[in-house]
C-alpha cells in the first residue's frame, strides 16, 4: 500500500510538471507578442512621438517664462496666450526686418557661385601647378572638383540622406509646418495644465516611484529648457557678430545672409558652425588678397569664443552632459530622425541624464556612503564582543 501511495504522488507530480511549463511557456509568448504589437504600433505612430518630442522640448525651453508670469499673480492660462502672442510677434518682427534682405542675399549668392567656384578652381590649379602636379589627369580632376553641376548634385544627394528621414517622418514641407502648428499647440496645452497632466502621468506608477517621479519633473524640465535657451541665444548672438565682422572685413554684399546661415546651422551642435562657415570662407576666396585670412581667422574667433565662453555660461551649465555624449546625441539623432534628430535628441538626452543622476546615481552614491560609516562600527563591535582567552 505504501509503495503504491508513494507511486502515486509521482505520479501527481510528473503530471503537474509540464502543465507549469506550458503555462510559463505561454506567458512569454504573450509578452513576446505583446512587446511586437506595441513596437509596430510605436513605429506606426513614429511621426506623432516625434511631433510630442518637439512639443515637449518646446514647453520645457517655455515653462520658466510661464512660472515667472504666474508669480506676478497672472492666471497660467493667461500668461500661456500671452507668451505665445508675444513670440509670434516677435518672429514676426524679426521677419519683417531682416527676412528681406537676407532673401535677397542669398539669392545673389546663389546666382553669383558659379563665379565664385571659378575663381575657386583656378586657384587650386595655379597652386598644384606651382607644386609641380601637371599631371593632366590631375588637372582634369580639379575641373572636375569644381564643376558647378557635379557640385550641385553631390549636395543634392548629401542634403536628401539628411532631409530625407525629417521629410519621411513629417510627409514632406507641409508635412512639417503642420507638425511644428501641432507641436506649438500640444506645448501650449502642456504648459496650462500641467499640473493636472503630471498628476495623472505620476499616478501610473506604484509608491513610492509615483512620488519620486513627481520630483523629477521640474529639475528635468529645466535641464531640457536650459539647453534650448542657451542654443538659441548663442546662435543669435554669433549670427549678429559673424553679420558685423563679415561687414567691417568688406563682405557687406552678403553679411546679412551669412550671418543668418551661420547662425541657423549653429543650432546644430558640433557641426554647425563649420557648416556656417563654409559659404562665406567660399564667397572670401572669390574676393582675393587677404580676404579669406581674416574671414577664416574672424571665424575661428568666434568659434573659441563658443566653445570656451558661451557654451559653458550659456550651454554647458544648465545642461551638465559630457561633450562626447552630446556629440552621440547629435549623431544618433541625425541618423534617425534627419535634420529634426539633431535638434530635439540633444536636450532628450539632458533630461534623461537627469533621471540617471537623481534616481540611481546619487541613492547608489548615497547607499555606498553609508555602507562605508557603517563599516567601521560594524568591526569596533565585533572586535569588542570577541571572548578573551584566560
Amino acid at each position: 500500500m505504501v509503495e503504491a501511495e508513494f507511486c502515486d504522488k509521482e505520479a501527481v507530480k510528473l503530471n503537474t510538471i509540464p502543465k507549469q511549463r506550458l503555462t510559463v511557456s505561454l506567458v512569454n509568448l504573450v509578452l513576446v507578442v505583446t512587446t511586437g504589437l506595441l513596437l509596430v504600433l510605436l513605429w506606426q505612430l513614429r511621426s506623432l512621438l516625434v511631433t510630442l518630442m518637439i512639443a515637449v522640448v518646446i514647453a520645457a525651453a517655455l515653462a520658466p517664462i510661464i512660472d515667472r508670469a504666474q508669480k506676478l499673480q497672472i492666471p497660467r492660462l493667461l500668461a500661456v496666450i500671452v507668451v505665445y502672442l508675444g513670440l509670434l510677434g516677435i518672429l514676426t518682427g524679426v521677419g519683417l526686418l531682416i527676412g528681406p534682405t537676407v532673401a535677397e542675399q542669398i539669392e545673389r549668392l546663389v546666382q553669383r557661385l558659379p563665379t565664385f567656384l571659378e575663381v575657386l578652381r583656378s586657384l587650386v590649379e595655379n597652386l598644384a601647378i606651382r607644386l609641380g602636379m601637371t599631371n593632366p589627369e590631375t588637372v582634369s580632376q580639379i575641373s572636375q572638383l569644381f564643376d558647378i553641376q557635379a557640385l550641385t548634385g553631390w549636395v543634392i544627394r548629401s542634403s536628401q540622406q539628411l532631409l530625407v528621414r525629417s521629410y519621411d517622418i513629417t510627409t514632406g514641407i507641409l508635412g512639417g509646418l503642420l507638425t511644428l502648428i501641432l507641436a506649438l499647440l500640444l506645448s501650449g496645452y502642456m504648459l496650462s495644465g500641467s499640473e493636472n497632466l503630471i498628476k495623472g502621468l505620476v499616478s501610473l506608477f506604484p509608491k513610492p516611484w509615483d512620488e519620486r517621479l513627481e520630483a523629477q519633473v521640474e529639475p528635468v524640465a529645466q535641464r531640457m529648457g536650459g539647453y534650448i535657451q542657451g542654443r538659441v541665444l548663442v546662435s543669435g548672438i554669433l549670427g549678429i557678430a559673424i553679420t558685423i565682422g563679415l561687414t567691417f572685413l568688406g563682405l557687406s554684399e552678403f553679411a546679412v545672409g551669412l550671418g543668418a546661415i551661420a547662425g541657423l546651422t549653429n543650432l546644430i551642435p558640433f557641426f554647425g558652425p563649420i557648416l556656417g562657415a563654409v559659404p562665406a570662407l567660399i564667397v572670401a576666396i572669390a574676393q582675393g588678397g587677404l580676404t579669406f585670412f581674416w574671414v577664416l581667422l574672424l571665424f575661428v574667433i568666434i568659434q573659441n569664443v563658443e566653445t570656451y565662453v558661451l557654451d559653458p555660461l550659456l550651454v554647458g551649465s544648465s545642461v551638465k552632459v559630457h561633450p562626447l555624449y552630446q556629440l552621440l546625441a547629435v549623431l544618433g539623432g541625425t541618423q534617425v530622425l534627419g535634420i529634426i534628430g539633431a535638434l530635439i535628441v540633444p536636450p532628450w538626452v539632458a533630461g534623461a541624464a537627469v533621471l540617471l543622476e537623481n534616481l540611481y546615481l546619487k541613492p547608489k552614491l548615497l547607499a555606498e556612503q553609508q555602507e562605508e560609516a557603517i563599516a567601521p562600527h560594524s568591526t569596533v563591535e565585533t572586535s569588542n564582543t570577541l571572548p578573551v582567552n584566560p
